[in-house]
């Protein structure tokens, strides 16, 4: 922590040579028995950031970090004991850590007057113990999370002045005494049960409108107590030692209407179900040609049976130059392709056989040393990835889902979602090879690639390490765009992966890209909601920041921002550079077809050892791939055609290119001069 303060001369007796916190009596920090409990810094006026290894200070409850100059994310490894937080009154930007979710001994919780910018994670379902929550004066946007429900020893709840969104109904039972909720966007009605509390509601949109009646049935709104109360009361719980009250008029209406309800849909589907033809009437069908418009009772229970089988394809993508993309038979059952189609009806019966292996929890806690901080490669939309090592001797990595991306009750979706990803076969995409579903937990197993992520080689590189020939370059986008290749042009229904990055998109020794995360963002039931957070990353298409909607043209911008990078060495987005040239696509853009100025912006690191010819017509595709309209971006296939084509015309090998990076090296100098 002391040199990620940037060692601050007022913190005396500090040090990051190993020395003894509790024998040295550091400022700040309190000992109780040779163990560190309690650290106190507020308003020293320090800078930095926290640094990343806080969780092994298992001893610590107290951590008061307040009103100094820090900055960054904060740290997703918090001490997990800590019943007292503060980082009040700091530069902290992104969002709540989900890692907060693990503090189940939290009390106190003060992130206000920070920079906080993206949805709160839906983590709060066991902090039973939090009593104060304070997040006011950030830019937290969205609807708050589900999991506020489950704060059963919430009192004082500050949100002010962010830009949430959407009702307060989730906020309804709980033990409030104090709550401010100015200056946001909420909208609907202030629950009854709210109207006794000490409440600050105003500069927010509420409906002008007289509050609906409850449903039928709804208990009243209980009284509120005057101590602090532990959890929810009750309906049936008698108050002042009165009687407990019955059922009333509208109660009664309620169950009666219900129970005629729920009888006359039984009557329904009875009938439905005695008026649908045999099943070897529909089996006949199968063997038919296919038929467009056939009834849709028909095509669902097909779809249904289809399902159960699984043919899965794979595509050659080497390199050898094919002009072309392979021939998609536009009249094959969903079941011969990427994803089956979704049946309607008899969904849980007929979930299509998944081609991985099953694990357990307590497998992967092993393999990963019960997800340890040292195992961690990288955290993404979807939630964090671990290296995980099994008895086999085998390395793979374990992506552990959030559950905010994929509740808890929602395991029949996921085993539904594995199956489907399952069924992705391809050399550019990063193999599905495991998952495990237990304990309201949901892990994916996937091929393990040491050589990192194209992100690291590019943003990462050190003294010691080889920065990305030319060659190496082209071999990536090209090899990248072939696997969005086959997500759009030969899976059928089309795949849309919704969250083309750098980072996601792996090297293995040969350097060969393999993209990750392929069919999640279709499949994960709020991805956009979630993928939504990264708009500001500099690799979302213009429409997607405007609609929140996804399509295969802007994956296809993504691409063209990816390839943007591979060019010129910078990130989508760089707060660092000067105004002008923080947004790539922005700054790049307009120099794309000026000979000149695109031999200034390549990357520094290829030391001028490319083909000039080869960088012009990489660049037209970059920005084919990025213009702002989406109806003028190439689909993928002409867009690998382009890529073929330029590695033909600088006189790469047919069938690879430049696997050895020695002689890619040759190569790049033999035709530097084209």
């Amino acid at each position: 922590m002391y040199s990620s303060l940037n060692s601050p001369p007022q913190l005396t007796q500090w040090s990051s040579t190993g020395d003894d916190p509790c024998g040295q009596s550091w400022k700040g920090v309190t000992c109780t028995s040779s163990r560190v409990t309690e650290i106190k810094l507020s308003g020293l006026g320090l800078s930095g950031s926290m640094g990343y290894h806080l969780s092994s200070l298992t001893m610590l409850t107290s951590l008061d970090m307040s009103n100094n100059n820090l900055a960054g994310e904060i740290p997703y490894s918090l001490p997990p004991n800590v019943s007292q937080l503060n980082l009040a009154y700091n530069t902290f930007n992104k969002g709540v850590p989900y890692s907060i979710s693990q503090m189940a001994s939290l009390k106190y919780l003060n992130i206000s007057h920070n920079q906080l910018q993206e949805q709160l994670f839906d983590a709060f379902g066991q902090l039973s113990s939090l009593s104060t929550l304070d997040l006011s004066f950030n830019s937290l946007p969205g609807n708050l999370p589900q999991s506020f429900s489950s704060l059963s020893s919430m009192t004082s709840m500050y949100l002010q002045n962010n830009q949430f969104t959407g009702n307060i109904d989730v906020l309804a039972n709980l033990p409030l005494e104090n709550l401010n909720i100015e200056n946001n966007h909420f909208t609907g009605w202030i629950p009854e049960q709210l109207q006794n509390i000490n409440l600050q509601k105003n500069g927010n949109s509420w409906s002008s409108e007289p509050a609906p009646p409850p449903p039928p049935g709804t208990p009243p709104a209980r009284k509120r107590p005057n101590h602090k109360s532990g959890g929810n009361e009750s309906p049936s719980d008698g108050s002042g030692g009165g009687n407990k009250p019955g059922i009333g008029g509208g109660g009664i209406a309620g169950i009666v209407i219900s129970i005629f309800i729920v009888g006359a849909i039984v009557a329904f589907f009875l009938m439905k179900r005695r008026s649908r033809r045999p099943l070897s009437d529909i089996e006949k069908l199968d063997n038919q040609p296919f038929a467009p418009h056939a009834s849709t009772e028909v095509q669902e229970v097909k779809a249904v049976q289809t399902s159960s089988v699984i043919k899965t394809h794979s595509f050659d993508t080497n390199a050898s130059i094919n002009l072309r993309p392979p021939p998609i038979d536009r009249h094959k059952s969903f079941d011969e392709d990427c994803f089956p189609q979704k049946p309607i009806v008899a969904k849980k019966a007929n979930i299509a056989p998944i081609n991985a292996t099953s694990y357990s929890v307590a497998d992967l806690q092993m393999a990963t040393d019960s997800f340890s901080v040292e195992n961690l490669l990288g955290e993404g939309s979807f939630g964090r990835v671990y290296r995980g090592r099994f008895d086999d001797g085998k390395i793979l990595a374990v992506k552990k889902i959030d559950s905010s991306a994929l509740p808890a009750e929602l395991s029949e979706e996921f085993t539904e979602m594995v199956s489907n990803i399952s069924q992705l076969h391809h050399q550019n995409i990063a193999e599905l090879v495991g998952y495990c579903s237990e304990h309201g937990q949901h892990l994916l197993v996937y091929e393990f690639h040491k050589s990192g992520s194209l992100h690291d080689f590019l943003h990462l590189y050190d003294d010691y390490s080889k920065p990305l020939t030319w060659n190496s370059r082209v071999k990536i986008a090209l090899g990248t765009a072939r696997a969005l290749e086959y997500l759009h042009e030969v899976c059928s229904p089309s795949v849309v992966h919704k969250n083309i990055k750098s980072a996601n998109i792996l090297l293995d020794a040969e350097l060969n890209p393999h993209l990750s995360d392929s069919g999640l963002g279709s499949l994960v039931p709020n991805a956009d909601q979630i993928l939504s957070r990264n708009a500001g990353s500099g690799y979302s298409a213009p429409e997607v920041a405007m609609s929140g909607q996804y399509t295969l043209k802007s994956d296809v911008y993504s691409f063209g921002v990816v390839m943007l990078e591979l060019l010129s060495g910078h990130k989508p987005f760089d707060s660092t550079r000067p105004r002008s040239e923080q947004s790539l696509v922005r700054w790049a853009t307009p120099q794309l077809h000026d000979i000149d100025a695109l031999g200034k912006m390549v990357d520094p690191a290829l030391k001028g050892l490319y083909p000039v010819k080869s960088l012009s017509r990489f660049a037209d595709v970059i920005a084919l791939c990025v213009q702002l309209e989406p109806e003028f971006r190439p689909p993928m296939s002409e867009v690998v055609q382009a890529l073929v084509r330029l590695v033909q015309r600088t006189n790469m090998s047919k069938r690879t290119i430049g696997n050895d990076l020695g002689a890619s090296q040759r190569a790049v100098n033999s035709d530097t001069h084209e």
